[in-house]
Order: C-alpha cells, then sequence, then structure tokens
C-alpha cells in the first residue's frame, strides 16, 4: 500500500497517473484539427462535427459516475484496466466509422471509457496522498497532464500532414495508446484501496454516498466552481477549430501550435497553486482564479464583437486558460478534503461537471459559424456563473 511515496517512487507514480489523466484531452484534442476534414468527408454539417465532440464530453461525465462509485466498492485496479482496454476498442471504432452518426457513437463510448483514466488516477491521489501532500502532489499531476493539451492538436495536425494520413489515423493512434497503457498498467500500479477501506457494493449504497456529497455545500460548491470555469472552457475547445481556421484563416498545423500554447497556460495555473499554497490559502487563490477568469474572457467577449486581431484572441484565451488551471487544481484538492473511502464517488462528480456543463455549451457555439461571438459570449457568461456559484456556496470568506 502507496502511502506519501517520495523520491523515485513519487516521481515514477506521477508519471503512471499523469498517463491516466492525459487520455482524456488527448481524446478532445487530437482530432480537433481534422475538424472541417471530418465535416467534408462525411458530408456533415459543422454542428454535427461539433456533436461528436458532444457526444465524448457526455460519455466521459456518464463514465465517471459509473466508476467512480464502482471503483470505491471493488477498489481501483480491476475497473481502470477494464475502461482503458475497452478505450481502445472504442478507438477503433472511431476509425472505421463511415456516417456522423455513427462516428458520434463512437465518441460517446471513447468518453464512457476513457473516463475510467480521469477518475480513477484522482482518486488514487487521493487515496495515497493527504492535506497539503495531496495539494503539491495533485499540482505536479496537473502540470504533466497539462501537456497533453499542448501536445494533442499538434500532434493531430502533423499526423494530418503524413501524406499517408487521414482523421482516421488519430483514431488509430488513440487505440494504439490505449492498449500500451493497459498493458503499463497491468504490471506498474498496485491496488491503492485495501478492501477494508471499500464502501458497500450495491447500487443503493452508492446513490447514498452520492447523495450526501451533494448535500455537502463546501463539496458542491467547489465542485460547481470547477464546473462552470472549466467546464466553460470547452466553448474554446469546439471553438477555436473553426474560428482560427475558418474566419483567421490558420492552417491545421498553425492551429496545433496556437491551440497547444494553451498547455503552457495550464503549466502555469496549476505552478501557481502548488508554489503559493502554502503561503496564502487555497479558496484565496482559487477566488483570485475566478476573477481573473471572468475578467479576461469580457475582454474577449469584446474583442470577438469588434473583430479584433488573432493575435488579442490568442492572448487573451491564454489568459483565461491559466485562470482555467489555477481553478481546477485548487478546487479538486479543497473539494477532495476529508472524503475518505468515498473519493472515487467524490472524485467522479468533480471530474463530471465540467464535462457536463461542457457538452451543454459545445454544440451552442457553431450557431453562427462565421463569427466568434457565441465562442466568446460563452466563456464570459460560464465565468460569471463561477464566479457567483464562489461567493453564494463555497460557504466562507477567503483568508490567508
Amino acid at each position: 500500500m502507496l502511502h506519501n511515496p517520495t523520491g523515485k517512487k513519487r516521481i515514477g507514480l506521477a508519471l503512471l497517473l499523469s498517463m491516466l489523466g492525459i487520455l482524456a484531452p488527448l481524446n478532445i484534442d487530437m482530432y480537433l484539427p481534422s475538424f472541417p476534414l471530418i465535416a467534408e468527408e462525411l458530408n456533415a454539417h459543422v454542428s454535427l462535427v461539433q456533436m461528436s465532440l458532444t457526444a465524448c464530453l457526455i460519455g466521459l461525465a456518464v463514465g465517471q459516475i459509473i466508476i467512480g462509485p464502482l471503483s470505491d466498492s471493488q477498489g481501483r485496479r480491476k475497473p481502470l484496466i477494464i475502461s482503458i482496454f475497452l478505450f481502445a476498442l472504442s478507438s477503433l471504432l472511431c476509425a472505421v466509422a463511415p456516417t456522423i452518426e455513427l462516428l458520434i457513437i463512437g465518441r460517446f463510448l471513447q468518453g464512457l471509457t476513457a473516463a475510467g483514466g480521469v477518475a480513477l488516477s484522482k482518486a488514487v491521489v487521493s487515496d495515497v496522498f493527504t492535506g497539503r501532500e495531496m495539494t503539491k502532489f495533485f499540482a505536479l499531476l496537473m502540470v504533466i497532464n497539462a501537456v497533453a493539451p499542448m501536445a494533442a492538436p499538434i500532434a493531430g495536425g502533423a499526423i494530418l500532414a503524413l501524406p499517408f494520413a487521414g482523421w482516421e489515423t488519430i483514431f488509430y493512434f488513440l487505440g494504439f495508446l490505449g492498449l500500451v497503457m493497459a498493458v503499463i498498467i497491468i504490471f506498474r500500479l498496485p491496488e491503492t484501496l485495501p478492501k477494508e477501506e471499500r464502501m458497500p457494493s450495491s447500487l443503493g449504497a452508492s446513490v447514498r454516498t452520492m447523495g450526501s456529497l451533494m448535500k455537502t455545500r463546501p463539496f458542491i460548491g467547489y465542485a460547481l466552481v470547477a464546473g462552470m470555469i472549466h467546464g466553460g472552457s470547452f466553448a474554446y475547445v469546439a471553438g477555436t477549430p473553426f474560428v482560427y481556421q475558418e474566419i483567421y484563416g490558420v492552417t491545421p498545423q498553425t492551429f496545433g501550435l496556437l491551440f497547444g500554447i494553451n498547455g503552457i497556460a495550464m503549466i502555469l495555473g496549476s505552478y501557481i497553486i502548488g508554489k503559493f499554497g502554502g503561503i496564502v490559502s487555497e479558496h484565496r487563490l482559487l477566488q483570485g482564479a475566478v476573477f481573473l477568469a471572468s475578467g479576461a474572457t469580457f475582454l474577449l467577449l469584446i474583442m470577438t464583437i469588434v473583430e479584433g486581431p488573432l493575435a488579442s484572441i490568442v492572448t487573451l484565451i491564454f489568459i483565461y486558460m491559466i485562470a482555467v488551471g489555477m481553478t481546477f487544481t485548487s478546487s479538486f484538492t479543497l473539494a477532495m478534503h476529508g472524503q475518505g473511502h468515498r473519493a472515487g464517488s467524490a472524485s467522479a462528480v468533480v471530474g463530471m461537471l465540467p464535462l457536463v456543463i461542457g457538452s451543454l455549451v459545445s454544440p451552442l457555439v457553431g450557431i453562427n459559424e462565421t463569427s466568434a461571438v457565441p465562442m466568446g459570449a460563452i466563456l464570459f457568461g460560464s465565468s460569471v456563473l463561477g464566479l457567483i456559484v464562489f461567493f453564494t456556496l463555497t460557504g466562507k470568506k477567503a483568508t490567508v
């Protein structure tokens, strides 16, 4: 049983859990440069292509609600191995999809199965670390994970540039990656939840656990702040492939670079929490993050209305993504404090809310495919809602 590992064991665990965590951003971001190509080859409207992203987000949300409570009763290891193996199979389904409808179904299954890596990597952190050590380790994990959103669209653009490759190649790659991850987990990840600490294995027990979490005001407050700020960011994920490429005329490779630099922003946000979390209260840092998100997205909305230069859009989104990195890191550790044996369920709720919100806002970006205003409006609206939730539900004043 691992407990607060140090040195090489700590680094090894961080790399292993990061591999699990990157399934979601790879699954979401890697195929973004191929949106226009998918629309053309499958003869699909822009909104339907964006619906494939929505289906993936819904799958990720539903999957976490299933696998989180399941892991509280069955342990982390077995559900994790099964879910990642099924992720590999669903990736192959996406690769051979002949219609946009079948691709949407495949994307839902991809999200459903990738949820194991998302929810259980966080649950393992809660199993192994406590207190300040959990905050520091999760910040480290977020820094490593932030490389995936940065690298994924760049890698996707590079794959599309290959002479023999199409959008299907991206999904073949994801399927192969899933198989490799499953094998590594089998040999390298021990069980972190002892049998004596597991929850009763029944639907009723899972429902009661979820119900108790929903009634815990600080927990649901922090979870909703993460949901609004991080969930709203999916409007940018769904919108920028068309805004950058169709409105501003950049190539898929340039889009990959512009999208990818926001991984640096996520790293900066997570680094700020890890660096200053022991000096300033995490609650106050979270407060600063939601103010930063609201301010940056307000200016972004103005720039989309006046059709400002691409540099202004890219810069403001970069600042906004710093706030997203700060928000998700701090809100997760605040929400998970003291969850103990129900960490899997708690992690599932925190991970689910951004995806539910993201699945709702993603299709709205395509309402007007000739304008960036819908994207700017959704980002600003979700940030303001996050600010309101912070002051009404988290239940305490910020302290140093």
